[in-house]
């Protein structure tokens, strides 16, 4: 047993600043790890800034070992989730932790006191903060540096986990393509689909930005709402995420599908990998290195990958094939960009059409994050 061990909620700008160091402290000499940006954490936990917490509440908590910080969680009490799926649960996120039992326990004890103070019966998670930001544990493939909005952790993460009495909810798929993927199949379905239907198939256009960000708002709210854990994506939310999408966006590789009158059906939304420049920014810090280094390793050419963190078709339109152009599009645009592989993530393992779609198109599941849950 570590008689070190001490669990304070965060309280103070020095607690706040313990809460931020955490990941550096546990992950900072894996080179496989990405560092998040200090600036996007902050804003990302900020009440007064991220939309988030006009319907949740935060509890932060860190954990010292011998006076050092040793680990981190936040225990979530977002009510439109609850409301929404008719739980009484608490979330947790933001887990980081070196690896001792005993650091994990103090910090699951927490988020379990919480729930009960908050009259709740379920803890599940982690989500940072919620459904719709990054979310899960890596279960496997520790030797893989994680995609733009995707989270990384050590080994020892889901066996402290499992440790602490947490079980299994859900996991989550990631597959991989590459540029040699693209199959004689799937060039003849996409261009059987554009003659057939009467859709219209675009990119994003980027000087009328808003209009196609609503736009895709309203199939992402309608195609996803049934969705495991899906959450309505209130407006101010979404504007919030496109504001930030938007600085990172490659906008030749965002597909639209529309009806003649403009209404939209379908998209897909495909994500330059930043990370394979910010994992160069070693501290998380912009400045006054960390922008310059961002943007050489930013410019034209230097990313390689892409994620595809969205698809939505409206229920009525699918299986119509109109996923099939999408993929054929941002083959043929991705390989004149530069990118040479990609990542379609994440896909839940219920999810028994799109897998199996993944699969048809030689993707290679190569990745699993977990969400984990606790009866109290």
């Amino acid at each position: 047993m570590n008689t070190g061990i001490q669990i304070k909620e965060v309280e103070n700008k020095r607690q706040e600043k313990d809460f931020l160091d955490v990941p550096y402290i546990v992950q900072g000499s894996n080179p496989v790890w990405v560092p998040p940006l200090r600036v996007q954490v902050k804003e990302l936990i900020d009440p007064k800034k991220n939309p988030f917490f006009d319907h949740a509440e935060m509890r932060k908590f860190v954990v010292y070992s011998d006076g050092r910080p040793a680990g981190r969680i936040a225990a979530i009490n977002d009510s439109a989730h609850n409301s929404t799926h008719n739980e009484t649960t608490t979330q947790f996120g933001f887990f980081e932790c070196i690896d001792d039992e005993d650091a994990a326990k103090a910090l699951f004890d927490s988020v379990e006191k919480s729930a009960g103070e908050w009259n709740h019966n379920l803890v599940r998670g982690p989500f940072n903060p919620s459904v719709n930001e990054d979310l899960g544990i890596q279960i496997d493939a520790f030797d893989r540096s994680p995609m733009v909005m995707l989270p990384y952790n050590p080994s020892w993460y889901p066996v402290l986990i499992d440790k602490c009495g947490f079980e299994k909810a859900m996991d989550l798929y990631c597959y991989y393509f590459d540029d040699q993927m693209i199959t004689e199949k799937l060039i003849r379905g996409a261009e059987l689909v554009r003659k057939r239907t009467k859709l219209k198939f675009r990119k994003f256009d980027k000087k009328h930005f808003w209009r196609d960000a609503l736009k895709i708002w309203d199939v992402y709210r309608k195609a996803w709402e049934d969705n495991w854990c899906a959450v309505p994506f209130a407006e101010d939310e979404f504007r919030h995420m496109a504001h930030n999408l938007k600085q990172i966006a490659d906008f030749d590789i965002i597909f639209l599908a529309e009806k003649d009158d403009g209404e939209l059906v379908g998209f897909l939304l495909a994500l330059p990998n930043i990370n394979e420049t910010v994992i160069k920014i070693r501290d998380g810090r912009l400045f006054p290195f960390g922008l310059p280094r961002l943007m050489w390793h930013t410019r034209k050419g230097a990313i390689t990958s892409v994620r595809i963190p969205l698809m939505g078709v409206l229920e009525e339109y699918r299986g119509r094939g109109i996923d099939a152009v999408f993929y054929h599009d941002l083959f043929i645009e991705g390989v004149k960009k530069g990118y040479t592989w990609s990542e379609m993530s994440w896909i839940l393992e219920t999810n028994t059409m799109m897998n199996r779609a993944a699969e048809m198109m030689g993707g290679k599941r190569y990745k699993t994050y977990r969400i984990y849950e606790k009866v109290l």
